[in-house]
């Protein structure tokens, strides 16, 4: 008999890379935050965390500097889900994983940053380890997730929990290089209107941005869920950034009802995750 509980686990497993043996949750510390912590809460729900990931990408290449390195460095024509799943293991391993986890994988991404640097179509030199571009895409990245959280997870987390989260993911955007990171929810909203004058749409822009909004489904049993988790993302965006993308969606509360939908399935489909990996491993100690 099918199982279709397992089907769908194994399927959401193999398309973020759950399993693969690239991060080790089951040994060491509690990590950089502890079960206690706000990032574990935020960071544990799958379906938030992927609206707020197509949010974030939307959002971070309407930077000259963060749409450069994808462009000039990256496969991102064919390698989308690739990008997908290690962003998934960086975020897992370094809120998950012990502290010696986390670091491995924040080396490892400085490593690569070393070598993403570049000139702007305008003559402007970029590189990944500039402090303000560092901040820049932690700042777009963190504001997605938690916005995702507050609408389909949990609206009334409260603000003192919002800036515990910020307070405590700053700590991986600063080990990164990044500086002059919000750490509260003011500080955050302050800067995203600060940053606004730098973002710019273009071509090539809106390449990147088809490219990922075309991005297929791994299997045809997860199409529905992506075309719905598209949708939430864009939906999710501010509504300058979806004017600058120049894109529409579906009337807001549609979105928002399928949404909660497919989150109340995943949520019953998926019994192993990182969070509960590593939950074991604390409780083993």
């Amino acid at each position: 008999m099918l199982d279709i509980r397992a089907l769908l686990e194994r399927q959401i497993h193999d398309m973020v890379g759950h399993g693969s043996g690239a991060i080790d949750l089951e040994r060491g510390d509690i990590g950089l935050f502890g079960p206690q912590s706000a990032s574990w809460k935020v960071h544990a729900d799958f379906t938030t965390m992927m609206i707020g990931g197509i949010a974030a990408l939307l959002l971070q290449m309407l930077h000259p500097g963060a749409l450069a390195g994808v462009w000039d460095h990256s496969n991102f024509r064919h390698d989308m889900l690739g990008r997908l799943r290690r962003t998934a293991q960086f975020l897992a391993g370094t809120t998950y994983g012990s502290t010696e986890q986390a670091e491995q994988l924040i080396g490892h991404v400085c490593a690569i940053h070393d070598r993403v640097a570049g000139v702007l179509p305008d003559g402007t030199p970029y590189s990944a380890n500039d402090p303000d571009l560092l901040t820049w895409v932690h700042a777009a990245e963190v504001a997605c997730f938690l916005e995702a959280y507050l609408r389909y997870r949990d609206p009334d987390f409260p603000i003192a929990e919002q800036d515990r989260y910020l307070a405590e993911t700053a700590i991986v955007a600063q080990r990164l290089g990044a500086t002059g990171v919000p750490t509260t929810r003011a500080a955050l909203d302050a800067y995203m209107i600060e940053v606004r004058p730098q973002l710019r749409v273009d071509a090539r822009t809106r390449e990147v941005a088809r490219a990922l909004l075309k991005q297929s489904a791994p299997n045809a049993a997860l199409v529905p869920v992506g075309t719905l988790m598209m949708q939430g993302g864009i939906d999710l965006l501010p509504d300058w950034a979806a004017r600058m993308h120049g894109l529409r969606t579906v009337p807001g509360p549609a979105i928002h009802a399928g949404v909660r939908g497919i989150g109340t399935l995943i949520r019953w489909a998926l019994r192993d995750t990182s969070a509960t990996q590593a939950q074991r491993r604390v409780a083993s100690r």
